[in-house]
């Protein structure tokens, strides 16, 4: 698998070459470089590239191999050797094949044994790997004449494939593609085909890896950490035990702007521009008062207005009640009020008396010696048992893996663990989702300073954490409310829909869905959502959206995971919801 390093060999040799050919096209370096690290990422890593030229190092990138037997599930031409040589020009063919696979195997080990049989040959050319079953009717002259050893013709076909591809998809008029949805064209750049409901467990799978969609997604979100000299990386490389995850998407709309004006309760942006009954049910976001939009067509519906905004990092796009935006230049635009109107992707921040100031992190003192642990009863101390697992991977699969041990470990349903057994007035979601964050590496409170104590904490005071005094327990509600206001000072970023909530879980990434209550004085809800394996699965609709994450929780019922009930935080029980993310 190419390493970071891989990475940037390959945009030092290649970049300024792509740069150029993707002038136009909604592409980038990154996803053309995760498309090279999956075709032929076993080859060009493991050359000895400081002995070779760039143009002997393209003439090696060929696999693929078909035998005399051809290969299982292949129906394309050519299906095996016999059936190659019945081509007027097969024998020739056959040769170039057959040579390009023993030149390759002299320095890539796991073909040798496939080179030392005198039928086998290889049928994909190229860096991007154009397959030899265009050599029949399309291109022969590609082959024969090796065009594929020069990195503007294997580009052209790249691309011509990628811009042929991507006219059967609902996306093809944008001008600039998402990383999911790249990894969704490169399924049909592989497969020929694409089936939303599916997501990224589509295309090739070898024995033990992982398929062709979700390998492409992770080789695009690497390459975007890795930077040329004199370019800053796209995304920050994370340290060991954390995921990557990307920046806030920026609002593209380009319509005329807006402030939020309420002068009461947030404005629900909704996904179609009706009211629903009941009343939260097509509700995707809340706005604060005082919040900055853009409109994207202009034109009201019904008495909604389309609009786009970046909230704590979540890129919201939906439709609002036009009667409480009024126009940016009608707006006194007052310290209270000012906002950022060109870069809407992040317009949150902490109180501004806390801005400038490092917030401690806070946990509950405990007696020397004491152990908190599954067994015991709900408590407001973080479990510190012997050898509980953590989150120390480097790489997606890795931190994956480590997440499924933690929630394999917490065992949330079992009966021996009663730290998160339902009472008959208590549940203990808060204390799950705590304690997974925790063993992950990340922090989310289980109790936080008071408002007095953050008041002396912003003045540059030392405060010591004393239960009911400078620190108090966080429910739900609570939680919610904390994310809001200090998660980003932890790192915590929103995410607007469940599709990029499932996706940060599956890439090793922690995910959150937090709903507060309308009664305060009943319990919110907040659930973890985890990676999908070959067992469990979030579910899609026939466009390939997440409509139910795959989550885990502690609550009126306990699960490890499953996907609960349809847009359960649209619930009328609740004020509001939000997905949050870290890595």
């Amino acid at each position: 698998m190419p390493t970071n390093s891989d990475i940037l060999w390959f945009k030092q040799q290649f970049s300024a070459d792509i740069d150029r050919a993707l002038v136009g096209t909604p592409f980038d370096l990154d996803m053309l470089t995760a498309l090279a690290c999956q075709e032929t990422g076993e080859i060009w890593p493991n050359l000895p590239r400081k002995g070779m030229s760039r143009a002997d190092i393209l003439t090696l990138c060929v696999g693929d191999v078909i035998d005399g037997n051809g290969v299982k599930g292949r129906s394309a031409f050519p299906i095996n050797r016999a059936q190659l040589l019945t081509h007027p020009k097969g024998q020739a063919m056959f040769d170039i094949a057959r040579k390009a696979l023993v030149d390759m195997a002299v320095h890539i080990k796991g073909y040798q044994s496939s080179a030392a049989k005198p039928h086998k040959f290889c049928r994909g050319f190229g860096l991007f790997q154009y397959d030899l079953q265009f050599f029949k009717n399309t291109d022969p002259d590609y082959f024969l004449l090796k065009k594929y050893e020069k990195l503007d013709a294997t580009l052209g076909k790249c691309l011509g494939e990628l811009k042929n591809k991507l006219q059967k998809f609902e996306f093809k008029d944008k001008a600039k593609l998402s990383d999911l949805e790249f990894a969704f064209l490169a399924i049909a750049y592989n497969t020929g085909r694409f089936k939303p409901q599916l997501g990224l467990k589509q295309g090739f799978k070898p024995s033990g890896g992982k398929f062709y969609g979700e390998q492409v997604f992770e080789f695009i979100r690497m390459s975007r950490t890795v930077a040329i000299a004199g370019q800053p990386a796209e995304i920050a490389p994370p340290p060991s035990g954390v995921s990557i995850v990307p920046p806030p998407e920026p609002v593209t709309a380009t319509g005329s702007q807006f402030i939020v004006d309420t002068k009461d309760s947030p404005l629900r942006v909704r996904s179609e521009p009706i009211e629903s009954q009941p009343s939260n049910k097509n509700v995707i976001a809340r706005l604060p008062d005082g919040q900055a939009v853009r409109a994207v067509t202009g034109t009201s519906q019904n008495g909604f207005l389309e609009i786009e905004t970046g909230l704590f990092g979540a890129l919201i796009r939906g439709f609002v009640s036009e009667q409480f935006l009024v126009p940016i230049t009608r707006v006194n635009r007052t310290a209270d009020t000012a906002v950022e109107l060109t870069n809407l992707a992040v317009t949150a921040d902490p109180p501004a008396v806390l801005a400038a100031v490092s917030i401690p992190s806070v946990t509950m003192p405990r007696k020397a010696g004491t152990v908190t642990t599954r067994a015991g009863v709900a408590n407001a101390h973080s479990l510190n048992e012997p050898g509980q697992p953590s989150r120390k991977g480097t790489t997606p699969s890795a931190l994956v893996a480590e997440l499924s041990t933690i929630i394999d470990w917490l065992a949330v349903e079992s009966p021996d663990h009663s730290r998160y057994k339902r009472t008959v007035k208590q549940t203990f979601c808060n204390i799950y989702a705590h304690d997974y964050c925790i063993l992950a590496g990340i922090y989310l409170p289980r109790v936080w300073w008071t408002s007095k104590a953050l008041i002396k904490i912003a003045a540059g005071e030392d405060v010591s954490p004393l239960i009911e005094k400078t620190i108090t327990e966080l429910r739900a509600n609570d939680l919610f409310r904390w994310l809001r206001d200090f998660g980003s000072n932890f790192e915590w970023r929103q995410t607007g829909t469940t599709t990029k909530l499932q996706q940060a879980a599956n890439e090793g990434g922690i995910g959150l869905i937090v709903a507060r209550r309308k009664d305060d004085d009943r319990s919110g809800h907040i659930v973890v959502v985890v990676p999908e394996n070959a067992t469990h699965s979030a579910r899609r609709n026939a466009q390939g959206d997440v409509t139910h994450p795959l989550q885990s929780q502690a609550g009126a019922t306990n699960f490890r995971r499953g996907t609960s009930t349809l847009n359960w935080w649209r619930g009328e029980q609740f004020a509001e919801s939000a997905f949050w993310i870290h890595g």
